[in-house]
């Protein structure tokens, strides 16, 4: 097996590839520059409860490390660190607006990509690279969560980085490549917890089979990985747990406070089997089609709510692996292409398994850390069908019926938004259909240009459906905790109960205000602002209110720490009604705010909840020249009151 170049940076073209592999390489990241940096501050603050959370980090450095939602470290986000780690020093950079705190998630994707482009053309060659970087750039799910500031962006960089490192363990036999592969897993995990080891069955079932050296140096690489992988995600769960919970914030998320139990329960295990800590709850109804993700099985990567994200090129992709393994059945076991295949397939299939048949929570942008695998392969088979086309007379048929396949897939995709680009669907079956008829016919070497350019119209036309989805993100504002790139799609697919202000999904729609989706109306927050900041006094939060997303925008446009009883969710079980009193009483609250919060606010903190029976009970309502929601004053009352 060649050396696999560094995993990181560019690159000369090797002396042995053609003079456009460099300007390639560059067009590709060139696409995913453009598609994730420009108009990169329509969305405004996008997740509020992310970006009140990167915010905090920049004026703490104990917030920053626990991953607190306020600079007060009332609460930490239900995620771990990392994520806002690092949105948190791009804010402390630039200081705090949209472009500072979305920038890292674009460049994340342009890492991505850059960095796919390597790792394909290793194996598989420039072409494949060329190809598979497009694929990658244009997917929805991923144009959309580049540009927005949910953990998924900085998860599937580092995913992507550690299998660049794991593909070079599989060459050079070092235990530093295997050590570095599982120290990004690790990184991963500190991102978004349990789904950064969805891609261990690749690496360890890949890493046994076709790793350089003996078995037994094998066996001793996947005991080291996995030591490395405990240590590199455990770190920070341990110095969490090790903290006194007087000298921290709560661990929003979980049900006792402890780390381990939420990674465990509602970022784990509730995730796959269901269970309590649900998201906000919302009156604005949603869409229809069963809450977030639709129905677990199969088809669940197909159906309205994920298809348009992330399936487009899926049934060229199951056969390039299918096909690409059996042509690489008889390769040595450290063979680079089928070690590719492995890697890459398996990444994909444990994937599409768990993602169709978990039974908690799942958002439409989850299945963007299937789009690396899914592009790697595409550019893969496309080459080794091409290949195949060559040296047997059925391969023109397998090249052109996939491609036909797919662009009827895509065409299926479209016709569910008939309004949406109208035409687009039927192009580009037809066109499909007739490029497959072309490499489906015998023809002689004289006609070989012919079905070469035919192949790449083919290509082309399959990413017509993803460019105009990457088209309408780049151009569409979005907010909330549930986004979905591209049109909604008919059948309800996108809602979701607790979509902002009641739209499917927390996609913004067309002339919705992004302030108000992500939940206050903006004039109210103003108002209230305006008021609180004028009469806070001495308390260290200037408000606390029901809602996380409706607490995240009063944080980012006042910049003081504001209280979200309840976490995320509304159901954590912070503060007690004690502890509430005992901060009312000690001057450190002032202000609660009830209500407002654009149907956020879960079941925790409702308006039958004793927190809310007291406060109203003993609070002053106050008018403070807005309607998000009451407004109580609380100075004065002592915590027996």
């Amino acid at each position: 097996m060649r050396a696999l170049p560094r995993i990181t940076g560019l690159r000369r073209a090797r002396a042995d590839e053609p003079t456009w592999v460099l300007p390639a390489q560059l067009g590709v990241i060139a696409l995913a520059a453009i598609v994730y940096l420009v108009n990169l501050t329509v969305s405004g603050f996008a997740n509020t409860y992310y970006s009140a959370a990167a915010h905090a980090a920049s004026q703490s450095w104990s917030a920053w490390f626990f991953g607190s939602f306020d600079a007060a470290n009332f609460i930490t986000v239900d995620k771990p660190p990392l994520g806002t780690m690092l949105m948190g020093l791009s804010v402390r950079i630039f200081g705090l607006s949209s472009w500072s705190i979305l920038l890292p998630e674009a460049l994340a994707g342009v890492a991505t990509v850059a960095l796919l482009f390597v790792l394909v053309r290793h194996s598989f060659g420039p072409v494949a690279a060329v190809i598979a970087g497009a694929a990658m750039a244009l997917t929805p799910a991923a144009v959309l969560i580049f540009r927005y500031n949910n953990p998924d962006a900085l998860l599937t960089l580092l995913l992507v980085l550690g299998a660049g490192a794991f593909l070079k363990a599989l060459e050079a036999g070092r235990l530093r490549w295997v050590i570095l592969a599982a120290t990004f897993v690790g990184l991963a995990f500190n991102t978004k917890y349990l789904q950064a080891y969805l891609v261990l069955p690749a690496f360890a079932t890949t890493y046994a089979i076709a790793a350089a050296g003996s078995l037994r140096r094998r066996v001793a690489g996947l005991l080291v990985a996995a030591l490395t992988v405990l240590i590199s995600s455990g770190w920070w769960v341990l110095a969490v747990e090790l903290i006194p919970a007087g000298a921290r914030p709560y661990i929003g998320g979980s049900t006792n406070n402890s780390a381990v139990q939420l990674l465990l329960g509602y970022d784990g295990l509730g995730r796959i089997f269901g269970g309590s800590g649900g998201p906000p709850g919302g009156g604005g109804g949603g869409g229809g089609g069963g809450g977030f993700g639709g129905v677990p099985g199969l088809l669940r990567m197909l159906n309205s709510q994920f298809g348009g994200q992330i399936s487009w090129l899926i049934p060229f992709a199951f056969v390039a692996l299918v096909s690409g393994l059996l042509l690489r059945g008889r390769a040595p076991r450290t063979d680079v292409r089928r070690a590719g295949y492995l890697l890459w397939g398996l990444w994909l299939a444990t994937h599409l398994i768990v993602f169709s048949f978990m039974s908690g929570i799942i958002h439409s942008y989850y299945p963007v850390a299937m789009a690396p695998a899914i592009a790697a392969l595409v550019g893969a088979g496309a080459v080794e069908l091409w290949a195949l086309r060559g040296r047997a007379r059925f391969g023109g048929v397998v090249l052109g019926g996939t491609i036909a396949l797919t662009a009827v897939w895509a065409w299926q995709l479209l016709d569910r938004t008939p309004d949406f680009v109208p035409g687009l669907g039927p192009a580009v079956a037809v066109v499909g259909v007739l490029v497959a008829i072309v490499l489906a016919i015998p023809v002689s070497v004289q006609a070989h240009r012919t079905q070469l350019l035919a192949a790449a119209l083919g290509l082309v036309i399959l990413l017509a459906g993803p460019a105009a989805y990457a088209f309408d993100t780049v151009t569409t504002a979005y907010a909330g905790g549930d986004p979905a790139a591209g049109p909604a799609a008919s059948g309800g697919g996108q809602g979701a109960p607790g979509g902002p202000g009641g739209f499917a999904g927390g996609v913004r729609p067309a002339g919705a205000p992004a302030a108000r989706l992500a939940g206050v109306d903006a004039g109210s927050n103003t108002a209230l602002v305006t008021y609180l900041l004028s009469n806070r006094g001495n308390a260290t939060w200037i408000v606390a209110t029901t809602s996380a997303m409706q607490a995240g925008s009063i944080e980012l446009a006042s910049g003081q720490p504001v209280m979200a009883m309840g976490g995320f969710s509304g159901s954590d079980p912070a503060p007690s009604l004690a502890q509430l009193q005992s901060l009312v009483a000690s001057g450190q609250l002032r202000y609660v705010l009830i209500g407002g919060g654009g149907g956020f606010g879960g079941p925790g903190v409702n308006s039958t909840s004793a927190i809310d029976q007291w406060v109203t009970s003993v609070g002053t309502a106050v008018d403070y020249g807005g309607s998000g929601g009451t407004l109580y004053d609380l100075s004065g009352v002592t915590a027996g009151a």
